[in-house]
């Protein structure tokens, strides 16, 4: 029987949510229907598959819903064995570090980086703040990426893992904040400050043929910010001060 493979996305094509399964469905080579969404009008399809979060990412195999992204990374490296590499490490020790690391960039990266973007263009040292909390973080994860590539292009090694789709997955939005913020100087991911973890973002891009291509452009990333997000903060900003 034929594999069937559904990924239900986003229109805006910058959540790095399911910009991560589509990379985790590229290393696997697992050819797939994307379906993107209108997340304000969400469709019977998306909230009868994820009805606990009806969120995206969701990915649809054989007519079972799998949902949020770390899920379905780990589901299509065990439910896919056979062919490319796998994207955890074998040994499980070393599997368990990896999600711990992975845990680490949802939680402690990615908040204070997006929460850049939230403060206010005059709120400097609240924004300097969240540069510094994110690029310390950032710092942790360098050490990590030591311990995983032993010297090697990737997290994965040689070729691109877990913990490479797991961070790359923000490689657009650690550049937008650099570029659209104002005031974060060196970027988040600079030689300075992260030698490593900068030239390894070098290398996802350009190396990694079928994941770097899936990074979106930061004037994607912009129009989002704009379009989507300021909005959002502005209205719930505005319905806490009621």
């Amino acid at each position: 029987m034929a594999e069937e493979l559904k990924l239900l996305g986003s229109l805006s094509g910058v959540s790095p949510y399911v910009i991560r399964a589509q990379m985790a469905l590229a290393v696997k080579g697992l050819a797939h229907d994307y379906l993107p969404e209108d997340l304000r009008r969400k469709s019977k399809f998306l909230l009868d598959s994820n009805p606990v979060h009806k969120k995206v990412p969701v990915l649809i195999h054989n007519g079972k819903p799998v949902c949020d992204s770390l899920v379905i990374v780990e589901y299509v490296d065990e439910a896919f064995p056979g062919g490319a590499a796998a994207l955890l490490p074998a040994d499980p020790y070393r599997r368990a570090v990896a999600r711990f690391w992975a845990a680490f960039i949802d939680s402690k990266v990615f908040p204070p980086c997006l929460a850049i973007l939230k403060a206010a263009a005059e709120a400097e040292e609240e924004k300097a703040a969240k540069v510094k909390e994110t690029v310390e973080a950032l710092q942790l994860v360098e050490g990590a990426y030591g311990e995983f590539s032993k010297g090697k292009p990737f997290f994965g090694g040689d070729a691109v893992g877990y913990l490479d789709v797991v961070l790359g997955c923000y490689l657009c939005w650690f550049e937008g904040v650099s570029e659209i913020a104002g005031g974060v100087s060196p970027p988040l991911l600079d030689a300075s400050r992260t030698p490593q973890l900068a030239a390894w973002a070098e290398r996802l891009r350009s190396a990694a043929d079928a994941v770097g291509c899936l990074v979106p452009r930061v004037d994607k990333v912009e129009a989002y910010l704009n379009n989507v997000l300021k909005p959002k903060w502005s209205a719930a900003a505005a319905a806490s001060s009621h």
